[in-house]
């Protein structure tokens, strides 16, 4: 029965319809009227006039009559499938008629691919190597298997321990030209575009090769790392181009995939590492500040570790801070300091701005 179904939807004999349509009731007299005549499609019996009527494409049945023609259940939510003028559950259509793909198991409705004695899917009947699809490529059986044509000439090559054109993907009985791994006859190892010889600076998009000259005629941009051609998305920095997976940190090699980057001499780096080994280190916490960075006493600080040593309020450079023990105190906490202490304080600022200041050179007489 399967074999019935191989061309099923280009020939019509099917149709797949979801249309349930109820006349209301109506007047008896003006229902006797519209109905003296009709009958029903499937018992073939008269309508009573309250009777509520299924009307699917113009013909008419009673409601316990419009049911599935091999399970006589209502179709659920009036879907329905008609083969040879009668109509069936989506059900009772695949386990009749519906052939099983070979691949998934579920049944086919719709186009049937037959090849390899199985049924299949279109998009289920796949090169078993590279998973390409087909449906519409055609296949090459090789040892059992559905093979697509450059896949059956890379395992014929193989077999025979030769190698495969890269261009026509077909076995190379002479001495191959080598590129990038990559074998071709040699009289197809030639420019895409202009048909010229090719050297090593041979350059490839898009599975074709192209010369030098040619190539860049195209503007496709090349990438910095791998020094290859471009052909989607472009990183544009430090003056080069590059592939989004190879624009990474000069530490980690991470990619940054968008995120910020920070230059330094010419390289990129991500801000962790940028901040651990140029950014400066704060004296309180001793973690890298990777945000504003306060100067003060000769040191570095965070914005949030910037506070008194006593009470610990924050300070900023407009505040008056005092320095003690390497750390500052705010003029609040100062004024409580005892006197004698506040005066060793003033002469310890006053003697360091003295050795700050510069030594006048003196004067010799001759």
């Amino acid at each position: 029965m399967a074999a019935r179904l191989g061309a099923l939807a280009a020939s019509g004999l099917y149709r797949r319809r979801q249309h349930r349509q109820s006349l209301p009731p109506a007047a008896p007299g003006n229902m006797s009227n519209a109905l003296a005549n009709a009958v029903c499609q499937r018992c073939q019996a008269r309508f009573a006039p309250a009777e509520r009527i299924v009307n699917s494409s113009g013909e008419l049945f009673h409601e316990h009559c419009f049911v599935c023609a091999q399970c006589f259940r209502p179709f659920p939510e009036g879907l329905f499938y008609e083969f040879e003028g009668r109509k069936y559950c989506e059900h009772d259509f695949q386990m009749l008629f519906a052939p099983c793909c070979g691949s998934c198991g579920e049944f086919i409705v719709g186009r049937v691919i037959k090849a390899m004695n199985s049924n299949w899917h279109p998009g289920c009947f796949r090169c078993e190597l590279c998973d390409v699809e087909l449906a519409d490529l055609g296949f090459v059986k090789n040892a059992g298997r559905h093979l697509c044509r450059p896949c059956h000439n890379r395992e014929k090559a193989k077999g025979l321990g030769r190698y495969i054109c890269q261009r026509c993907h077909l076995v190379i009985d002479e001495q191959p030209l080598m590129f990038q791994n990559d074998a071709y006859h040699p009289d197809h190892f030639s420019c895409t575009h202009c048909g010229k010889e090719l050297t090593a600076e041979a350059r490839e998009r898009k599975g074709e090769l192209y010369c030098l000259p040619c190539h860049d005629k195209m503007g496709v941009p090349i990438c910095g790392a791998c020094r290859r051609p471009i052909e989607g998305r472009v990183v544009n920095a430090l003056g080069k181009q590059w592939h989004v997976e190879h624009f990474v940190c000069a530490k980690c090699e991470k990619p940054f995939l968008g995120h910020r980057h920070y230059e330094k001499k010419g390289l990129a780096y991500c801000e962790t590492h940028y901040n651990q080994l140029f950014g400066d280190v704060c004296y309180n916490c001793g973690r890298v500040i990777e945000g504003d960075v306060v100067s003060a006493l000769n040191k570095a600080w965070c914005v949030n570790c910037f506070s008194c040593s006593t009470c610990n309020s924050r300070l900023t450079l407009k505040n008056k801070f005092v320095e003690f023990d390497m750390k500052p105190v705010c003029k609040r906490c100062y004024e409580k300091f005892p006197l004698e202490l506040k005066k060793r304080l003033k002469k310890l600022v006053e003697l360091a701005a003295r050795r700050a200041q510069p030594k006048s050179a003196g004067l010799h007489p001759a």
